[in-house]
């Protein structure tokens, strides 16, 4: 019945398709996976998708798609858990027969109404335990009841005593079973909960190693119980501390924690990602590294988490993105941005030399793969939009008269018409000839000469910004941006 193999420890991922994989689970994933390749076993993919109401197909789809594109790649599955519903009524069914568990007849009105009742009388109560009405029904009793056709669910029936277990962060964990309800193990439609499904995929999976987030960590005392129930082994434990917003409460939406594949859109490399989430509880933070996911494999250790909670820091995640970039060859860049249909339709008639070499010219200075498309359209437009520079004509304007601008554009000119070869270094000798012949800064021609150019008052050196565009394009695009200005 296991799956277990000779690859020796066993893992997994087990997402719900009720939501989006956020980035608390994405930690969880890539911890499972350093974790587990740095063992030499083998990760599994199991989609928790027990809740028929809720899980989507879709949601399942994204969360493959977001683990393939982190390079989360998995060994076994994906398996969906609504694939194996006999096995976990067979396993209800046993210890129902074996008298670990018992049937309970009670309506969700009732169960309701007594919860109701309990608050009002104990009003410092958080939890409502069940009262194990229909622990000692009657044979009879419950014979009349399946007669009748009485819904009925499927409870465990808590043992007394202590429940303990290591976890690997957080040490020795326990606690009196008195704290614990008798959870349900099969829901009146037949369907499985979460307790009753992770036990038997567990160990009919082979897992061997649980690493999973702090709000799990109730969860598990029950599920150990499972496990002695069955005569089975548990899997050890490692329970992560969960991510935090700015305000210290838990990453939620209001944190603008979304989808991991928003991550993407917004134009965040991959590897940039990764590198954060391994420092939230792992890595020392201020590492400046990107490290190739070859080199954490190596350096990962569940010994080395930290058991205080993270807070999440976009500032961190654009700093450590933007070094990403840096260290990508601008080919993997451009396949990148082409992802995106609409930006590769766009400049499908720019040669590919030339958009790789603007990759490279204006790389030093993005923070994400944004960033990029706005420098594409300055850079590549055959007619430049000056009116969208207004902000930036205003702001030169604050230190020239338009007068100025204009009359110091008209003596450059001559020198770059004259310039040969038009490279970086040839164009920086005219300017400055023509600042030397005119009795100006050189700054006085620079600026200006940018602004007509790029759109912008900041740029890569401008001397190679005039490279790049050449003679024909650069004297255009001055001359355009003198007649705007008139």
């Amino acid at each position: 019945m296991s799956m277990q193999n000779e690859l020796g420890r066993v893992v997994r991922f087990a997402p719900s398709p009720t939501g989006h994989l956020h980035i608390g689970g994405v930690r969880t994933a890539l911890f499972n996976f350093l974790f587990v390749k740095n063992q030499g076993g083998s990760l599994v993919l199991r989609i928790e998708d027990t809740d028929r109401a809720r899980s989507d197909k879709k949601m399942a789809d994204e969360i493959i798609n977001g683990l393939q594109w982190l390079g989360l790649n998995w060994d076994q599955g994906p398996f969906f858990q609504s694939d194996y519903f006999d096995l976990y009524r067979e396993t209800a069914d046993h210890l129902l027969q074996q008298g670990k568990a018992y049937r309970c007849f009670c309506t969700p009105e009732e169960m309701d109404a007594r919860r109701q009742d309990s608050k009002s009388k104990d009003k410092s109560q958080h939890m409502f335990k069940y009262d194990r009405k229909c622990l000692n029904l009657s044979q009879d009793d419950i014979n009349k009841k399946l007669l009748d056709g009485s819904a009925f669910v499927i409870r465990f029936q808590v043992p007394q005593g202590m429940t303990f277990f290591k976890d690997r962060i957080h040490k020795e964990m326990k606690t009196d079973n008195t704290e614990l309800d008798d959870f349900v193990l099969l829901k009146s439609d037949n369907t499985p909960t979460y307790h009753l499904s992770v036990v038997v995929d567990d160990q009919r999976m082979g897992i061997t190693d649980v690493v999973r987030g702090d709000d799990h960590l109730s969860n598990t005392f029950k599920q150990v119980l499972l496990f002695k129930a069955l005569d089975l082994k548990a899997p050890r434990y490692a329970h992560l501390p969960l991510i935090l917003g700015a305000d210290k409460k838990k990453l939620s939406k209001r944190h603008g924690e979304t989808s991991v594949l928003e991550f993407k859109r917004a134009g965040y490399l991959p590897e940039a990602l990764i590198n954060y989430l391994s420092q939230l509880s792992w890595l020392p933070a201020d590492t400046k590294k990107i490290f190739a996911m070859e080199e954490l494999i190596k350096l990962f250790s569940l010994s080395k988490l930290s058991k205080n909670s993270p807070v999440f820091d976009y500032d961190k995640l654009n700093f450590l993105n933007a070094i990403a970039i840096q260290q990508k060859d601008p080919k993997l860049l451009f396949e990148r941005l082409c992802e995106d249909e609409d930006f590769q339709k766009k400049y499908a008639a720019v040669p590919i030399e030339k958009k790789i070499r603007l990759i490279q010219l204006v790389k030093p200075r993005m923070k994400a793969l944004e960033d990029f498309k706005q420098k594409f359209d300055n850079y590549l437009s055959i007619e430049p939009d000056y009116a969208a520079s207004a902000a930036e004509i205003e702001g030169l304007e604050q230190k020239y008269s338009r007068r100025e601008l204009i009359t110091n554009l008209k003596k450059i000119l001559p020198f770059l018409e004259t310039c040969a070869p038009f490279d970086a270094t040839a164009v920086e000798e005219s300017l400055r000839k023509c600042a030397e012949a005119e009795n100006l800064k050189a700054a006085d021609l620079i600026h200006p000469a940018r602004l007509a150019l790029t759109m912008e008052t900041v740029s890569p050196s401008i001397f190679a910004v005039f490279e790049f565009f050449g003679k024909e394009s650069a004297l255009k695009r001055i001359k355009d941006f003198i007649r705007y200005l008139e």
